[in-house]
């Protein structure tokens, strides 16, 4: 057990998660927030600490970083975590594969977890996902729907993502070769051969996520709705803590969740 507090930086943290991850650490004894970045000037202190941009000496004092921001800006943290040997938890979601790619190298010399939702309950259903896909088999096509606030940009979610990503997992298939259509704003989207998405934007809803299986006799729906975006922000906290004793690697929350 450790009686040392973890030194955290966390970026981005004039964006949504950003200034949640800082109330769930205030409240978190066991940590300590040692810096706060951003990509634009900032001339006022937040809980007592003047941001600053993605550099090494706002990192330098750091146990580890967690990145809740956008892939370009992910991908600098990565840089300069990588150079210093800090551990990283990525929670942005949106890469492309090859960036995806670029994360991989970085792990072989720093612990990283990343997951496209932080979520345990979540991360419970993309494993029950998995564990539906094998099951059912091929006689049940797939499609996922997802609805978030209208400020998200990036569609579909990293998590609709992370959960098509257990259905390529239970077809034993490559997930970007098993990706359909990608809706925005549609009343209904169709089952295909492939896994096609449909997102919703509107209001300030923090996450709803629906998995849906059908033989064209019947369906079969996992689901998960979030109401308090502290699940995703306490869920970094536990995925940061857990990392602390890992060597380097690309871990995820089933990692910890310690899912076979």
């Amino acid at each position: 057990m450790r009686s040392k507090k973890i030194n955290l930086t966390i970026t981005g943290c004039l964006g949504r998660m950003g200034q949640q991850l800082i109330k769930s650490a205030i409240k978190d004894r066991r940590f300590k927030i040692q810096s706060l970045t951003e990509n634009q000037k900032i001339n006022k202190k937040i809980v007592g600490i003047k941001p600053e941009f993605n550099n090494e000496n706002a990192f330098k004092k750091s146990d580890i970083i967690i990145d809740f921001t956008v892939p370009k800006c992910t991908l600098e943290v990565l840089r300069i975590a990588c150079k210093q040997k800090k551990r990283l938890i990525i929670g942005t979601t949106g890469f492309s594969k090859k960036e995806e790619n670029i994360i991989k190298k970085y792990s072989k010399k720093i612990p990283i977890l990343k997951a496209g939702n932080m979520s345990l309950g979540i991360n419970l259903m993309m494993y029950l996902t998995e564990i539906a896909t094998k099951s059912l088999g091929d006689k049940f096509l797939s499609k996922i729907y997802e609805v978030h606030h209208k400020y998200k940009k990036d569609y579909p979610s990293g998590t609709a993502l992370m959960l098509g990503k257990g259905i390529a997992v239970g077809r034993k298939r490559d997930f970007y070769n098993l990706v359909g259509k990608k809706y925005l704003n549609k009343k209904t989207f169709p089952f295909g051969n492939k896994v096609n998405f449909n997102s919703i934007r509107r209001g300030n809803i923090i996450g709803e996520h629906e998995v849906l299986f059908s033989s064209g006799k019947e369906i079969i729906k996992l689901n998960h709705e979030a109401f308090d975006r502290a699940l995703y922000s306490e869920g970094a906290l536990t995925a940061a803590n857990w990392l602390m004793s890992k060597k380097p690697g690309l871990y995820s929350m089933r990692d910890l969740m310690n899912f076979r």
